[in-house]
């Protein structure tokens, strides 16, 4: 990547911080309003909704502090930086987004079974005004990148804004009819929505830690455009995987013709260029082999054959 691209690149990352600390502000914001609100209402659905707050909150500051870990400068011992704090981060977020899940499906089992009085026009006007704040939060957020790191806190942003409409609707119930088990059947619904979120994040994450070709990336098809460069006669031992979310690395064998290294260079360059603008593989490393020398012989990656 030129400078240019990198200059860009860190200003996209820098941005992206900006936003995810304002969200975490809002989220705060929400989360105070939420547990004064569940007690003058006495609203142990608010209050729950405020734990699940907490944690999301606990989450975006995560979420922010990987970000900021993540544009520090590579060192001997960590050649490629900190983008994998990302994603480890992600991968914490999805598994505490289920454990939420389930902490949902345990309340909202008991109050199947008895369920609790909730003063609904508290609920409503306290749940709209959470809903307003996770709708601003989602919008910093969306702004902030593609990551995974960012999808993630995204991702519980989003939930609180589900949860937010569902404790909405239930508060209307309440007050039009004071039928409170509309609270725990709206809990059942939200924990499934935020729980196949999550399993979709850990998924995505463990791939990434695994070094999984992309999902993005058709690899057989990347081969053959690969191979209709002129100049290559084979490409084996490939190697495709995520640093990060978006950010890929490949290695491989090439094969060419018995020449020198001026020639060679010319064709690592158009294999490059191309890998770059299709696939947008941004680090490449590659042994060139020639039969004359022999795949064993790893001079030709440095010298060429003669």
């Amino acid at each position: 990547m030129d400078s240019h691209g990198q200059s860009f690149a860190s200003k996209e990352r820098l941005l992206g911080q900006r936003r995810l600390a304002i969200a975490l502000l809002v989220t705060a914001g929400i989360l105070v309003a939420e547990v004064v609100g569940g007690f003058l209402a006495n609203s142990l659905a608010l209050l729950s909704d405020a734990g699940h707050v907490l944690t999301d909150l606990v989450a975006l500051v995560f979420s922010y502090l990987a970000a900021r870990f993540a544009t520090r400068p590579a060192t001997h011992r960590r050649t490629f930086g900190f983008y994998r704090l990302e994603i480890l981060s992600a991968l914490a977020n999805g598994v505490t987004l289920v454990v939420v899940s389930l902490v949902i499906f345990y309340e909202a089992y008991h109050r199947l079974q008895a369920p609790v009085p909730v003063k609904g026009l508290e609920v409503f006007v306290i749940a709209t005004i959470g809903l307003l704040g996770n709708l601003l939060a989602a919008w910093l957020l969306g702004d902030a990148g593609g990551g995974l790191n960012i999808r993630g806190a995204m991702l519980h942003v989003l939930g609180d804004a589900v949860s937010s409409v569902g404790v909405i609707i239930g508060g209307l119930v309440i007050i039009f009819t004071g039928w409170y088990l509309i609270d725990p059947l709206l809990s059942v619904g939200i924990g499934l929505l935020i729980i196949f979120g999550a399993l979709r994040l850990i998924t995505e994450s463990v791939d990434i830690l695994l070094e999984a070709t992309p999902k993005s990336l058709d690899l057989p098809e990347m081969v053959e455009d690969v191979l209709g460069v002129e100049g290559v006669r084979d490409l084996h031992d490939v190697h495709v995987w995520s640093i990060t979310s978006g950010l890929y690395a490949m290695s491989g064998h090439i094969l060419i013709d018995d020449m020198m290294i001026t020639g060679s260079s010319q064709i690592l360059a158009k294999v490059r260029e191309l890998l770059e603008r299709k696939y947008h593989i941004e680090h490449t490393t590659f042994q060139i082999e020639c039969e004359h020398c022999g795949a064993a012989e790893t001079l030709c990656d440095m010298i060429g054959c003669k």
